[in-house]
């Protein structure tokens, strides 16, 4: 259980990172601001601040993530399943919070939602067997 909830924790950090890259990086550019149903380049240029702080909570969350892999791994296993747990967890709420939004927003959420909600609930029976 352990390792698995690790693996789903890396995929959940790696694609806030990758989020993360749209929207502090990339969020100008018509690929992304279309893939997030901005309407034109002017409403891109005037939601870049906004993106690109959105951008960081994602990168924050995604550092927490993997830091606790590191941790776990490392053997400090109280330290990285908070981390885990703390990071991933905020990923899943954040997921639902997108879902509550409206029914347009399903797809966006259950992507943004699965890995970490299986990095949880796999680490919570990996903590409670070990």
């Amino acid at each position: 259980m352990t390792v698995a909830s690790l693996v789903f924790a890396l995929l959940a950090g790696l694609l806030h990172v990758y989020i993360f890259s749209m929207e502090s990086i990339t969020w100008t550019r018509p690929a992304t601001w279309k893939r997030f149903g901005v309407a034109s380049q002017a409403d891109a240029e005037t939601t870049k601040p906004m993106a690109f702080n959105q951008g960081f909570y994602n990168l924050f969350l995604a550092v927490g993530a993997l830091a606790g892999i590191c941790f776990v791994a490392g053997g400090r296993p109280e330290i990285g399943w908070t981390l885990v747990f703390a990071s991933c967890g905020s990923m899943l709420l954040a997921s639902l919070v997108l879902l509550a939004s409206g029914k347009k927003y399903l797809r966006p959420a259950v992507l943004q939602g699965t890995t970490p909600l299986l990095a949880v609930v796999l680490g919570v029976l990996a903590v409670a067997a070990g």
